[in-house]
């Protein structure tokens, strides 16, 4: 990959690549192999990708500008049609739509509607079926070829997100579908969060990785205050927003024990991200009704969905 800057006499090629899917596919860790990278939070859990997170790819000469988009799904709450409206946003201004399936859950009643929904779109579209290393190779070519009679698909594609297998191939393909024009963000960028948000995410995939099955996902994690010390270390002040005071002690863990690990594993990695030493507190704060809360939403980047 090539992160040099556009010579004056090479042509500059940007271009936006919405990546969508049902829950859970594999689009963060696709983005994040993309770009080179972590940009986007993974988590086992689903919808975990609440905000548009974008991740920024080189490629010689070409820029490509990757919409993580929320998994698109049947919205009940507010939070949920915040997130499908935020999906479909993100594939509005695409060049090529990327749908990412996971080829061994199917999850075949989001899947569907998301076919549908593909059908009469102009943009090029490219079918990516994940998760090959583990898969089946007759299903897999039984799946791509009853998805390709329902829509007329560019390009289709066979990769591990993971592993990385076959990801050069379809970045190789995604570049050259980019239209000519002046790169969007400066060639050292890898993503459009701030620091502040970025800061959050991770905090908030750690809650989902050390938790497990303890917590539900509807947990948020909201930035209290982002300040630079005088030394160049970052001072970073979040809540972990829960909704039932019977969550609480599953979060503290006995003695504080949890809280301090998901402290430590977060200040790590934001503190290999950023390349300064931070600084981490968190704590823990019950608001019933923080999935209607419309500030916590603009924080997450959410639109306020009725």
């Amino acid at each position: 990959m090539s992160t040099e800057a556009p010579t004056q006499s090479g042509t500059t090629h940007c271009g936006v690549v919405a990546v969508i899917g049902a829950p859970n596919a594999g689009k963060s860790t696709l983005v994040n192999n993309l770009v080179g990278q972590k940009v986007a939070i993974t988590s086992a859990k689903a919808q975990t990708t609440r905000a548009r997170m974008l991740g920024i790819a080189l490629h010689g000469q070409v820029q490509m500008i990757l919409v993580d988009t929320p998994g698109i799904f049947e919205p009940k709450r507010r939070l949920d049609r915040a997130m499908v409206s935020a999906a479909w946003e993100g594939a509005e201004s695409a060049d090529a739509i990327l749908l990412l399936v996971d080829p061994i859950k199917q999850r075949r009643h989001e899947l569907i509607p998301l076919i549908e929904a593909m059908e009469k779109r102009p943009e090029k579209k490219i079918l990516v079926l994940n998760k090959v290393d583990k898969a089946k190779k007759e299903p897999l070519l039984a799946l791509a070829q009853e998805l390709s009679e329902r829509v007329a698909f560019d390009e289709i594609f066979f990769v591990s997100a993971l592993s990385g297998d076959g990801v050069d191939e379809m970045k190789e393909f995604l570049t050259k579908a980019m239209p000519e024009g002046p790169w969007m963000y400066p060639e050292d960028q890898v993503s459009d969060a701030s620091e502040r948000l970025l800061a959050t995410e991770i905090t908030r995939e750690q809650v989902y990785a050390q938790l497990h099955e303890e917590l539900p996902y509807d947990a948020a994690v909201r930035p209290e205050s982002y300040t630079v010390r005088p030394d160049g270390s970052v001072e970073v002040r979040q809540q972990i927003v829960i909704a039932r005071d019977s969550q609480k002690p599953i979060v503290l863990g006995k003695g504080g024990q949890k809280i301090k690990a998901i402290g430590e594993a977060a200040r790590a990695e934001l503190s290999e991200i950023l390349g300064v030493k931070v600084h981490l507190f968190l704590h823990v704060k019950v608001s019933q009704k923080w999935s209607e809360d419309k500030e916590v939403f603009e924080e997450m980047g959410l639109d306020w969905v009725k």
